[in-house]
């Protein structure tokens, strides 16, 4: 029977899950002077370096052997292909946030990528000028006015907010890939997708490390940033961004009088 296969996936993430929650409250404060949209720092920094770790003996050395033994056209390909399956859920995403446009071109893209480009392997929507707009539960709830929350660095999967973390499960459950009823085909599926999520960023990494003597900082405020942008569909910020609102969860709040943008008190006669 398949069922008891397919309650595994779900029951590594729910461990992990519980585990995140257990370190998340015990390393919950933020340092003093630290960036008030990550109070969770401690275990941030933390599950980064656990994240870290793993990359370096696992997901990396795969990685880099999937992009030297597997030919450029094959992983275009391959890389094409799972492009077509998040379409579907970009499709969804895009008729919630009250985008037409947006939601005919993901789905055409999947209709002329499924059929014309055989099956997604290739991308002949992108030649029709029909451009990928991707989208996700998370940027749904943030288009309909849903704070972020804090930024939160997830299990083996990195970066994230609290508010893109409570809506990952449904990102997942919305993926065709996750339907599949042949458990080795949908595992074997989501590992190849791991593998080639991992080697788009191989060249990522020297960036990083060069970029900057923290790089925990440097990937958290790149990611808040482009986050934002993907949120915003590249366009410029109207105010204050959702991450610029964030509470300060350092120092309690104040009346208007301390506000820095307050004018000076006038002395009395």
């Amino acid at each position: 029977m398949n069922t008891p296969h397919r309650s595994r996936p779900f029951g590594l993430v729910s461990k992990l899950g519980i585990a995140a929650c257990a370190l998340a409250l015990s390393a919950c404060a933020t340092a003093p002077g630290g960036d008030p949209r990550d109070p969770w720092e401690g275990y941030n920094r933390s599950m980064t370096r656990f994240n870290d770790a793993v990359d370096s003996a696992v997901m990396r050395p795969v990685a880099s052997a999937y992009e030297t033994v597997v030919p450029q056209p094959v992983r275009t390909g391959v890389n094409n292909f799972f492009g077509n399956l998040s379409d579907v859920w970009s499709f969804v995403n895009n008729l919630l946030q009250a985008k037409p446009k947006q939601a005919l071109h993901s789905f055409w893209r999947v209709v002329i990528n499924s059929t014309v480009g055989l099956g997604g392997v290739l991308d002949p929507a992108s030649e029709m000028r029909l451009e990928r707009h991707r989208e996700d539960l998370g940027q749904t709830l943030a288009h309909w006015g849903v704070p972020s929350g804090p930024y939160f660095v997830l299990p083996l999967l990195g970066p994230s907010t609290l508010r893109d973390a409570v809506s990952l499960p449904v990102d997942y459950y919305g993926n065709p890939r996750t339907h599949i009823h042949r458990v080795r085909v949908r595992n074997s599926l989501t590992a190849l997708s791991f593998v080639d999520t991992r080697a788009q960023l191989l060249g990522v990494d020297d960036v990083i490390k060069g970029a900057s003597i923290d790089s925990y900082v440097f990937t958290r405020d790149a990611w808040l940033q482009k986050r934002q942008n993907d949120i915003r569909d590249g366009a410029p910020p109207a105010g204050q961004d959702d991450y610029q609102n964030a509470p300060n969860y350092d120092e309690p709040e104040t009346g208007s009088d301390s506000s820095p943008d307050s004018p000076p008190a006038t002395p009395a006669p």
